[in-house]
């Protein structure tokens, strides 16, 4: 089996990515960061209930730093969250996490070149990589080829879901019998995923493509 790190963030995509890549890779960690997001209590919740459920060792990294150079909506309190459009320049922008992506697959990076992983997995996917830069196979390459330089065990990024949709990706974590209801999407933190937000909007729409709206419990 090979060894690899995975970024969980206890969202739809971290989880397919860990449930869809079993029978391939052994991942011997999971890493949820911390960076002051709304969402963050729900997000551990949940990333630390399907680590259980795959019995996947999980650790939290704090980065109290980066909330305080963050200004979007995912961290800051006095600016509301979009729910304009899905896949809008305008969207995206007003929920960036400066460099969020690079900076946690730096920070796995390290961790595999400590523990002589070969992998690290994150969720990437075809919906999101039209208007996350740090979502697309462009960027899965060039950050496996900064790592060939800056570590010595030389791990390959893999996004397994890379070239899914949303509605592929449920579809994927119906058929596999995964845990859906474990997950935690939406872009702030309550007793329910709010349906509003981008990340709701794109779980709502792909249940409701499958058939399964019953799976997740929306505020609206």
């Amino acid at each position: 089996m090979k060894k690899a790190v995975i970024l969980m963030s206890g969202g739809l995509d971290s989880l397919v990515a860990a449930g869809f890549t079993q029978d391939e890779y052994e991942i011997s960690l999971a890493l949820t960061f911390d960076y002051g997001q709304k969402a963050l209590d729900n997000e551990i919740k949940s990333a630390t209930a399907i680590c259980d459920y795959y019995s996947i060792p999980h650790r939290t990294i704090k980065l109290d730093w980066l909330k305080e150079i963050s200004q979007t909506a995912l961290v800051n309190k006095d600016k509301q969250l979009p729910v304009s459009d899905l896949g809008t320049e305008e969207s995206a922008k007003a929920v960036w996490i400066p460099n969020r992506n690079g900076l946690f697959l730096n920070i796995a990076a390290a961790f595999a070149d400590s523990y002589g992983y070969d992998y690290i997995l994150y969720g990437a996917n075809k919906d999101e990589g039209e208007t996350f830069s740090d979502n697309t196979e462009e960027f899965r390459r060039q950050v496996t080829k900064v790592f060939e330089t800056s570590t010595q065990v030389k791990p390959k990024v893999v996004a397994p879901l890379i070239n899914y949709t949303k509605d592929d990706i449920v579809r994927i974590a119906i058929e596999c019998n995964m845990p859906l209801g474990l997950v935690w999407s939406c872009y702030k933190s309550g007793k329910y995923h709010c349906g509003e937000c981008e990340s709701c909007r794109h779980l709502k729409n792909a249940l409701k493509a499958n058939h399964r709206e019953d799976i997740i419990v929306f505020e609206k």
